[in-house]
């Protein structure tokens, strides 16, 4: 069985979240979008996904808060943090979250792409190592 990553995009701007999933689609990607972060908790509830991309900066909550409660639904969910605010200080308070990777807003797509890649090939290998179930092939949202 041949299954490609499910995303999950979580940016409060619908421009960039309507031409991420139209990217990722076209690279052979399962993606689903959420516009707030309280969305993309309701969503990650009822579906399951390989990879989150979320933007850091949202209202009502960061993408470092939101990289926390994703991993207390589905700790095995990969996160790469999206920023436009670069700093060191930024850099390793995201990583020191738990998150798999970060960008920098505008980003490449063969990069984004790729880094999609190596974080789904990080959790299916935890996946066979703790024996944890394949993951639900439920349909995400659009």
């Amino acid at each position: 069985m041949t299954t490609v990553p499910r995303v999950l995009i979580v940016d409060d701007e619908q421009r960039f979240r309507s031409t991420m999933y139209k990217l990722l689609s076209l690279r052979g990607l399962e993606p689903a979008t959420a516009g707030t972060g309280l969305e993309a908790l309701e969503i990650v509830k009822e579906n399951s996904f390989d990879v989150a991309i979320v933007d850091v900066k949202m209202p009502g909550m960061t993408g470092v808060d939101l990289l926390r409660e994703l991993k207390k639904i589905d700790s095995t969910i990969e996160v790469i943090i999206m920023t436009a605010y670069a700093s060191v200080d930024t850099a390793k308070a995201i990583l020191e979250s738990g998150a798999y990777d970060y960008m920098l807003k505008p980003y490449a797509i063969d990069e984004l792409v790729e880094k999609i890649g190596a974080a789904y090939d990080r959790k299916q290998v935890r996946r066979r190592l703790t024996g944890g179930p394949e993951r639900d092939d439920s349909s995400g949202r659009h």
